[in-house]
């Protein structure tokens, strides 16, 4: 039988997470985390409702996730993020010393690599999952800003 639990599936639970935030009005960034084939957090960007430019997507998974497991490092778990994570999310993404990392659309001014941010020796990224579907969210909310 065929895995369905696929890199692709779960980035489509994360661009769901997106689509909530476009329509709020947040940057339409969305991302999950999955243990053992199963979301352990489902979140997106709320830093204009919570008025915190912390609040970014991947910040609130881990905290998520974190509390989820009942522990602060996320071994053995995946995050799965409509956009290439910011320093400040790597950063946080390091001290979790999470096992994976996935992205749909690179941010080539704002992006981790783009920074030379480090991630945790042992966190495997992958970048470019859905990364059209991830990247015309974003191209749509920011035409529509302007």
């Amino acid at each position: 039988m065929e895995n369905i639990f696929t890199d692709e599936f779960f980035m489509k639970k994360a661009l769901q997470e997106a689509e909530i935030a476009f329509e709020k009005g947040e940057i339409p960034v969305g991302a999950v985390i999955v243990i053992d084939n199963r979301v352990i957090a489902r979140t997106h960007n709320l830093t204009e409702l919570l008025h915190d430019v912390t609040a970014h997507a991947e910040m609130q998974a881990i905290t998520s996730a974190a509390n989820f497991i009942g522990g602060k490092y996320l071994k053995d778990c995946t995050l799965y993020v409509t956009l290439e994570p910011c320093q400040m999310c790597a950063g946080a993404l390091y001290w979790s010393q999470i096992s994976k990392i996935v992205f749909g659309a690179s941010d080539e001014n704002r992006g981790f690599q783009k920074m030379g941010t480090q991630l945790h020796p042992k966190t495997q990224v992958i970048s470019g999952v859905l990364e059209k579907e991830c990247g015309d969210l974003m191209k749509a909310f920011f035409k529509n800003k302007r």
